[in-house]
């Protein structure tokens, strides 16, 4: 079984990456300076030039780029290339704010599909694969990316985007698909989908799934590997930097391996800015080394996370990052305790709850709400009122010594939260705090 998509990159040796890196990074600065006027400018600014970048050490005197950034500069102030040189755009849900949308060449295409090729490899994916691909297609960016990696690789290629469960379910089982790709909440739907018609996970060909674009816990990967009979691969990626495939995880499922040849990965102190030592705990920031259309340098992804160059038994040199522990935007900040929505996925799990709950988040006399929605199974149901409020306490117990803070439990019908055929919405925030 083939075991890499692209063998002499993927376990290239540290002092072969460094020097791809390096050669590449003096490369895309000038190509940055020269053809972004947005970016030269906050070059200027930091008295910066393309000529004090000789190597890869020297990233550390380039400026950064956030999200604020990318909306400043909408819709072309970032476009490294000329109009007519771009075939393709992407764009993000624009859910705060304007949208960021990013550009492609054919050249900056085939590379991301080659990332997104490189995961499907790692997962077991080979051309005698059939790859269905539900996630959604069109502006975002995860249905395009693993149908053109999994064109790439040869696999039997299923566009089913997102949606239409009952579709999903029959071509899954009547093409034999053997590699799902989604996002973790909607396999989890699928598996829940398919035992609710007596759909047996020993019954479908599948053999494994690649779940990205939203965060999902240890827990959750066991709960849907176990309702779709597969190995569940995490893949990491957003649009700013071409979206899916930027890095991936390998048969050993203990972090997944940054595409380097690609990608130039930082460990900073979220407050500071100052780049931390491997090993530490910190926001990632990414450096498109080869994009043409849309070249981000020192990119401020927020999420928050770890990197190790610890050997990995499936041979691929590329560092490796953990699973985002949640994001130094987004995390919620609930009565002055900073709380993250996976370390409530994380507690109700390993109690035996259904992934599908709701944040809920409100501010009454000034005072901060904290309600969490759970489903509870059909065995968990129960018609004593007395059974339901001993569950509700317990979970509020146990949510108090992870967080630190103990929210108010509201245990429901199995059904009664809307189910997501995309992103799951786990936070819904009342408190109107940016007003």
């Amino acid at each position: 079984m083939r075991k890499y998509y692209q063998k002499e990159v993927e376990t290239a040796s540290r002092e072969e990456l460094i020097k791809m890196q390096s050669e590449k990074l003096v490369k895309q600065v000038r190509h940055v300076y020269d053809k972004v006027p947005y970016y030269r400018n906050l070059m200027r600014e930091k008295q910066v030039c393309p000529e004090d970048i000789r190597c890869l050490e020297d990233i550390k005197k380039l400026p950064f780029l956030c999200k604020d950034d990318l909306r400043d500069a909408y819709p072309y102030g970032l476009l490294g290339t000329d109009l007519k040189e771009c075939v393709r755009i992407q764009s993000t849900s624009g859910t705060t704010g304007k949208r960021v949308v990013a550009f492609y060449t054919q050249k900056d295409v085939d590379l991301w599909e080659e990332c997104c090729a490189r995961a499907i490899v790692a997962a077991g994916g080979s051309d005698e694969d059939v790859c269905h691909v539900a996630y959604g297609y069109g502006l975002f960016t995860g249905g395009a990316g693993l149908h053109g990696g999994a064109h790439k690789v040869g696999c039997l290629t299923l566009p089913m985007s997102s949606g239409n469960t009952d579709r999903q379910i029959q071509f899954m089982m009547d093409m034999e698909s053997t590699i799902l790709c989604c996002t973790p909440s909607y396999a989890a739907y699928l598996g829940e989908a398919m035992a609710e018609r007596n759909i047996s996970p020993e019954e479908n060909k599948l053999k494994a799934g690649i779940f990205g674009a939203e965060p999902w816990t240890e827990e959750m990967r066991r709960s849907i590997e176990k309702s779709l009979g597969i190995k569940a691969y995490d893949i990491y990626g957003l649009t700013e930097t071409s979206g899916p495939g930027v890095a991936f995880e390998c048969e050993e499922q203990s972090g997944m391996h940054i595409n380097e040849d690609h990608f130039y990965a930082e460990i900073i102190n979220p407050e500071t800015g100052e780049v931390l030592p491997e090993g530490s705990k910190g926001e990632l920031v990414l450096t498109s080394l080869d994009k043409e259309a849309f070249p981000l340098l020192r990119y401020r992804t927020r999420d928050i996370c770890i990197l190790s160059r610890e050997d990995c038994s499936c041979g691929r040199t590329h560092v490796k990052m953990t699973k985002p522990m949640g994001r130094s935007d987004d995390m919620l900040i609930i009565r002055g305790v900073n709380v993250f929505p996976s370390q409530i996925e994380t507690v109700l799990l390993k109690m035996g709850y259904s992934p599908n709950y709701q944040i809920e988040i409100d501010r009454k006399n000034n005072t901060d709400t904290f309600d969490v929605y759970v489903e509870m199974s059909s065995i968990q149901m129960s018609d004593k009122i007395s059974d339901i409020q001993k569950k509700e306490k317990d979970i509020e117990t146990s949510m108090r010594a992870m967080l630190g803070i103990g929210p108010k439990i509201h245990l429901v019908p199995i059904k009664s939260i809307a189910r997501s055929e995309g992103k799951a919405v786990r936070v819904v925030d009342k408190r109107k705090l940016h007003e």
